[in-house]
This record gives C-alpha cells, sequence and structure tokens, in this order.
C-alpha cells in the first residue's frame, strides 16, 4: 500500500482560499487524473477519475474502493481508495509562501497517479473580502474576476499540483 497525497498550489492575487465546492472532503467532488500501472509502468492515456462518494466492490476482494481499474497493457487491477478528512483548502498565505496544500490522500495499490487536471466547474474560490464565487472553472489553470464587494480584481494563475508520497 502506497498513499499519495494531491498537492496543489498557484500564484493569486487577492484570493484568500481555493477549495471543491463543498470542502475536500465534498462526495461529488470529481478528481481527474492520469494513472501508471505499478506492475507494467504504462502510462493510461486518457484520464481516470474518482469521487468520494461512488465505491465499488474489489473483485475476488471483500473490500471496496473508489476505483478498480484493469491495465489494459498487463491486465493487472489496481484500485484506489480515498482518504477523506485528509485535506484542506489552499490559502492566500500558502501561495505567497510558494507552499503547496494537500487536497485529497489517496490509497494506491497497483496504481500510482502521475499528472492531476483542474478541470471541470467545480471550485469554489474565496477573497480577501469574503466575497465567494462558485462553480469556477479552473481547467485552463488561470483565472481572473472582479470583486465588486472589495472593489478589486482577484485572479489566479499558475495553477500547479503534484502527488507526494506520504511516508507512513
Amino acid at each position: 500500500m502506497v498513499t499519495f497525497n494531491l498537492m496543489i498550489t498557484a500564484e493569486v492575487d487577492n484570493v484568500s482560499s481555493i477549495q471543491p465546492m463543498g470542502g475536500c472532503d465534498d462526495p461529488n467532488f470529481t478528481y481527474y487524473f492520469k494513472l501508471k500501472c505499478g506492475n507494467c509502468g504504462e502510462v493510461t492515456e486518457k484520464e481516470t477519475y474518482v469521487v468520494l462518494g461512488e465505491v465499488v466492490p474489489i473483485p475476488k476482494s471483500r473490500g471496496n474502493a473508489n476505483l478498480v481499474q484493469k491495465c489494459k497493457l498487463c491486465g493487472r487491477d489496481g484500485t484506489i481508495t480515498m482518504i477523506p478528512k485528509s485535506g484542506r483548502p489552499l490559502t492566500g498565505d500558502d501561495c505567497e509562501e510558494g507552499k503547496y496544500a494537500p487536497m485529497m490522500s489517496f490509497d494506491c495499490r497497483g496504481l500510482e497517479p502521475v499528472a492531476y487536471s483542474f478541470g471541470g466547474d467545480q471550485w469554489k474560490i474565496v477573497t480577501t473580502a469574503g466575497t465567494v464565487f462558485e462553480n469556477v472553472d479552473l481547467s485552463d489553470g488561470d483565472w481572473a474576476d472582479y470583486d465588486e464587494k472589495g472593489k478589486m480584481p482577484t485572479s489566479i494563475s499558475n495553477l500547479q499540483s503534484r502527488f507526494d508520497v506520504v511516508k507512513t
């Protein structure tokens, strides 16, 4: 078993926090990424997705996972189980300090996440004036709007992600 933390960071202007619409443990938030087979090293051509609220039985096991996927090259099964309460919003302070924030942890068996995609309009942005922008699409890695309440421009740029191995 290997646990990976999805870590994100960005450059922000007048942004207090970035998080999934319902928080990091939103059961409907979709995490998109490419996967590498732990057996043969094959990387998926298309992005795979996992959702905390979707659970499937693991073949030939009594357990469940959020994703069970067979490698197209070697045929081995791999699983990913999401670990709730393992993430937190990315804050403006994190961004200014050049730090990454953990969004979610994934218990991976036979699979390794390699490239995360900020797809979909599933993000919530809170400005330093407290204005909330909902259903924001961060798939381009950039976002900008004007905060009427705070009378200031707000923006996110250079959105980045990485997967860190968690040592247990």
